[in-house]
Order: C-alpha cells, then structure tokens, then sequence
C-alpha cells in the first residue's frame, strides 16, 4: 500500500461511522470508476462472488437471505463452461449455488479446438436456473458481451470473476461496457488496497442485496434509515437478520483504504512506474546471468501490466532454488506457476531498488552450487 493508502487507513481507525454510511458512500465513488449503478467493498474477490451469488439468489428477500446456504426451494443453479471451473468457484457454492458445467474441455484435452458456446449456457437453463457464472480473462470464450445479451433475453444474471483482470486499467469498466449485472475484483493487487479486501459491482438492487446479507443488522426496523441510494428499504418485507456475508464483515478501515487506493489506481498512468519495474528485473538478471542460467526480460505488450522475469534452469533444479529461497533469510517467495518448464518468475509490482539488489544476491547464493540436471 502507499503512503497515501496507509495515511488513509491509520485515520480512519481514530474515527467512529456506521459501516452502512461508509459502505454507501464508498458505493457512490466506486460507481463513478467503473461505471456501475452501485459498488461493494467487500473481504476479497472471493467473499465478493459469495455475497454475489447469495445477492443474486435471495434479492430483497429476507426470508431467502435467512435460508442461505439452503436453496433447494427456490432457483439456485448457476450455469458455468465447463473450462471456467477451479477451486476458487468454492466462494459460489459457499453461498449454497450449484453448478451446472456446460461445454467440453476440448483445447485442454487435445481433443478439438472448440470452446464453450453461447446455445450450451441457454440449452442448460431451466426453472432453478439463478443466473450464469462467467471466469474472464482476455482468453475468455465465449465473448462476456454476447453471452450477457443472451443471459438477459431470458431476465437471468451474470456474475463475472475478474479478481485478477487489473490492469488494464480499463477492465474497471466491465459492468458498464458489458452489461454484466455484478463483477467481482480484488482490492490487494494492483489496485494495492488493503490485501484482505476486494470490490463488487453492479446492478443497484443486487448490490443491496450483498449488502444486507454483509452489514450488521441488530438494530430496530423503526430507527434503522439506510441510506435510500445504497439500500432501498421499501422494497422489503421487514428487517432480515444478519446474513450469510457476516462473517465477510469489512472494517471501516479496510473500506477508508480501499477506495483512496483505487481512486489512485483510477487516475495514475499505468505507465509511469513501468521503467522502474524494469530496471529492477534488470538489475537482477545481470547479477545471476551465466552460461548455465538464461534470464528473459517479458516485457507487457500494452504497457499496463508489469514486466516480468523468468529464469531458465533444468526443471528438477527450478523447484530446489525456489524451495531454498523459500527457506533462506529473508524468505522470498518467486513466481512457481511455470517451475514444470524449469522457469522461476518474478513480478516487480512489489519491489523497489533495495529489494530486487537483496532477491540478487539470494539468487547468487542458491546459484553457486548449480549444476544442470542432465537429460
């Protein structure tokens, strides 16, 4: 976090608010960035698909809210692709979805070169059908848009999981550019909020709905005023109880910080710290560059995202030099997502000059006993 995001915080911990003011207030400026009706700060991508999910399943429905995950008797199946699965859907199902897979893996398994279509979400809907779950990524097939427009023809939802899709700054505009109903990304990457936090965005009412299902409810109906442009309180029954995202709950702190830092995210130049990322990668590269050890400086294709470093060795040898930097003084942690092609990664998005001189030296320790793996 910066200076700026860390001042934010510490005054926000000398002030006493009702968490539903701030949250509403926060939903105003997080609405200008990304263009939605309403936004959420919420603990993390994932509690965001969680109250997502549960806001898209229960509405303004108290008795629904009380239920979760209980959904049997009311419409609770989210059609996913098949090659959008992980383990991070976990967050959905949590708030009792069920998943319906469609398509086939075909491009994974070597069997086709066909990804998941729009006419295999529509085919798979049904009376239990809540709305669609939808994993973006530049990759992502089929396109957000097109399967949103179809989604809608049928008056259900699509929540999207972008946790990991800033930069480019411009994704900020999911919700507006796709007519996605909510979107969900995390608050501790790049936008450099508090790392325990996350945003959600989108369509009014369902950002009410999480709302309600997060914030603290003890308080009587005839005294509790949430604000009318956060929560509409007409539109329920009565007071529901404290809801399934209450143990999601977000600090005023945590809220203060998130959305100063992506106030800045929103208006810096994604650019401007790019040549220093670089130099510091550079800096490492020359230091542990050899006959036996290949650096390759990856530079970002548009610019918004940071360069990366991948270091070449034997495979086998890749996963010891990333055990032994875990275990050494300081720990240090490098990119493993590539240690099957034998490649370490580092990201700079967290470095400045003194950490990347410090990975250097690490690096030189672990090397000096490296010898390649013979084939």
């Amino acid at each position: 976090m910066s200076e700026t995001v860390l001042d934010a915080f510490q005054d926000a911990a000398r002030a006493w608010v009702p968490v539903e003011q701030l949250q509403a207030a926060a939903s105003k400026m997080i609405a200008q960035v990304t263009g939605a009706e309403a936004g959420l700060v919420t603990s993390g991508a994932a509690a965001s698909l969680t109250l997502g999910a549960a806001a898209i399943m229960a509405g303004y429905d108290p008795a629904r809210m009380e239920q979760l995950p209980h959904a049997e008797s009311f419409p609770h199946e989210f059609v996913v692709a098949r090659d959008q699965r992980s383990g991070y859907d976990h967050a959905v199902r949590a708030a009792g979805a069920r998943l319906v897979e469609v398509g086939f893996n075909e491009v994974v398994a070597g069997a086709g070169v066909r990804r998941t279509e729009v006419w295999e979400y529509e085919a798979a809907f049904n009376d239990q059908t809540a709305g669609v779950l939808y994993v973006y990524t530049p990759d992502s097939r089929p396109e957000l848009d097109a399967l949103v427009d179809m989604a809608h023809r049928h008056k259900l939802p699509v929540l999207v999981d972008a946790a990991g899709e800033l930069p480019p700054r411009a994704n900020l505009m999911l919700p507006a550019m796709t007519k996605a109903n909510l979107v969900a990304f995390s608050g501790g990457k790049a936008i450099r909020g508090p790392q325990s936090t996350g945003l959600l965005c989108g369509e009014r009412d369902l950002i009410a709905s999480a709302a309600l299902q997060l914030l603290d409810m003890d308080d009587h109906w005839e005294l509790w005023e949430p604000p009318p442009h956060f929560i509409d309180r007409r539109k329920l029954k009565g007071m529901p109880r404290h809801g399934i995202g209450r143990s999601m709950k977000v600090s005023k702190e945590e809220i203060v910080a998130l959305v100063t830092a992506l106030a800045i995210f929103a208006s810096e130049d994604p650019t401007d710290k790019y040549d220093s990322h670089r130099e510091n990668l550079q800096l490492i590269a020359e230091a542990i560059e050899s006959p036996t050890v290949h650096c390759e400086l990856i530079d970002s294709v548009a610019g918004e995202r940071a360069p990366s470093l991948e270091i070449t060795l034997a495979a086998a040898d890749a996963l010891e030099i990333c055990r032994g930097l875990r275990k050494g003084t300081p720990p240090i942690y490098v990119g493993h997502g590539k240690l099957s092609e034998g490649k370490l990664v580092i990201n700079p998005m967290c470095l400045d000059r003194d950490a990347a001189g410090t990975i250097a030296r690490r690096l030189l320790k672990e090397l000096e006993h490296y010898r390649p793996t013979q084939d």
